[in-house]
This record gives structure tokens, C-alpha cells and sequence, in this order.
């Protein structure tokens, strides 16, 4: 169905759109999208690995886009707080937000991911797909989101295929580099200029580079509905880095950020 009703003159101003909202008036905002229906058959993948009950549950969307998984979360009983950095998107999710009735359960903040340092507000579920590959340094946006995380992650991020990662060792001497280049060691390939014609598409990982990431920053992968996603528990991350990180995070908002 094309943009049509009511909404249809509104849909063509905030256009254009990249998440392909259904409206209650039948209209669609992006009926022609070249990934078909996205993210609605995304979001079926993957959302039996959520809990239907949400009740109670604040969950952070970060990169939310226009909405459409913050609107489902909310659905699901949530209290989303939905941050993006791009203008264009949050105005499409405010409107949209009014058009389903959900603008009490989601709030649309500007943000970009790396000024969750200075986030206060701890998160039941973390939901971020989509945003890593865009980010010039993914592993410390994994290191902050660690930090706000209290039940789930949800990730996901763009990869490559590649050998499954096999027994890597827990510590490589400096003359066994060689190992690094194996097919099966995890690996992110930068992108200096660009991807798909976007020049924001900064890095390509490994599905096994991103599980290790992930461990790095202090998840438990739980379980994997979709390619390239996965849902994610917090664990314990290592003392030291631990450390390290602290020192980091102090540096960013500028004081003790215990």
C-alpha cells in the first residue's frame, strides 16, 4: 500500500524513511523499501528471544532510527528511552509515536551512543542493532552500554563470512603473530572510505571478532536468534580491565565516574 490517508501528506514530509512503519490508518512510510517490509521481518526473527511480559522493564534503544523496535518493546509493556543523534529520525518517531497512541511509553531523546558515559539511568534491556559498524570505536560503545545493561543485550552488527573461530590460546607470544592471520581468528576489516555507498559503514567483523567483543566487554552470549544477533546477559568483566575502564570513563565526563 502506497502513503496514503490521513497520514499520507505527513509521511511524505518527515520521508525519507528507513524503517517501514504500519499505521492505524493503513498507511505505510516506506511501502518500497529494497529490503522489503524492514524491519518488520527482522524484528519476527528475533522476537521470540524477547520476553513477551515487559512489564516494569526500562529498556534503551540505542540508534532507534524512526522507532519501530522501541514502539514493539513498548508494546510489550516496556519504557523505552529511545536516543538517536540524527534529527530527521527522532521527529519521524515523535510523530509516529503519536500516531500509534505510545507517546507515554517512549521517550525520544537526541544522543549519540558515546554520551551514555554520562547516562545516570540503568537499563533492564539494551537493544543495539544496527549502530556498530557505524561507530569509529564499537568496543568502547560495548564498554558503556556494559555498564548500563542489568538484564539483556540485544546486538546486532554487520559481518563477514569466515571460519568458525577455533581453540584460540590465552596468550599469544610476539613470534607466533603469524597465528593472527589464520582464516579462523577473529577478525574486523576497517573501511577507510566506504561500504555499500555510506561512509559511515567503518568496520566488518567476523562473527567470531564480535562474539569475542562481546566477552571483552562483560556479556554472556545467550543466544543467537538471527544471524549476526545475539542476545547477550551481563557477566563479570576482568579486574584489570575493569580498572582500565573506570580510568576511561572518568576521563569522559570529566571527574570520578564511581
Amino acid at each position: 500500500m502506497s502513503a496514503a490517508g490521513v497520514a499520507g501528506d505527513d509521511i511524505q514530509t518527515l520521508g525519507p524513511w528507513f524503517h517501514n512503519l504500519h499505521l492505524p490508518d493503513g498507511s505505510q512510510t516506506a511501502p518500497d523499501h529494497p529490503l522489503g517490509d524492514f524491519p518488520a521481518w527482522a524484528w519476527r526473527e528475533i522476537r521470540a528471544a524477547v520476553p513477551d511480559d515487559l512489564s516494569g522493564w526500562r529498556a534503551l534503544d540505542v540508534g532507534c532510527n524512526a522507532g519501530y523496535y522501541s514502539f514493539e518493546l513498548a508494546r510489550r509493556g516496556a519504557h523505552v528511552t529511545a536516543v538517536d543523534f540524527d534529527t530527521r529520525y527522532l521527529r519521524q518517531g515523535r510523530w509516529a509515536a503519536a500516531q500509534l497512541g505510545l507517546c507515554h511509553n517512549v521517550a525520544f531523546r537526541r544522543l549519540h551512543v558515546y554520551e551514555l558515559a554520562r547516562e545516570p539511568a540503568r537499563y533492564d534491556l539494551v537493544w543495539f542493532m544496527g549502530v556498530a559498524y557505524h561507530l569509529r570505536h564499537p568496543l568502547l560503545a560495548l564498554d558503556l552500554l556494559r555498564r548500563l545493561t542489568r538484564r539483556l543485550l540485544v546486538f546486532q552488527s554487520m559481518t563477514f563470512p569466515a571460519e568458525d573461530a577455533g581453540a584460540l590460546p590465552a596468550d599469544l607470544r610476539l613470534d607466533e603473530r603469524s597465528r593472527l592471520a589464520a582464516p579462523d581468528w577473529p577478525k574486523m576489516a576497517f573501511i577507510e572510505k566506504s561500504l555499500g555507498g555510506d561512509p559511515t559503514n567503518w568496520w566488518v567483523a567476523t562473527p567470531s571478532c564480535l562474539e569475542a567483543m562481546l566477552r571483552s566487554s562483560g556479556f554472556c552470549i545467550v543466544s543467537r536468534p538471527a544471524r549476526e544477533t545475539y542476545v547477550c546477559e551481563p557477566a563479570t568483566v576482568d579486574a584489570e580491565i575493569a580498572r582500565d575502564l573506570e580510568a576511561v570513563f572518568g576521563g569522559i565526563v570529566g571527574g570520578d565516574s564511581g
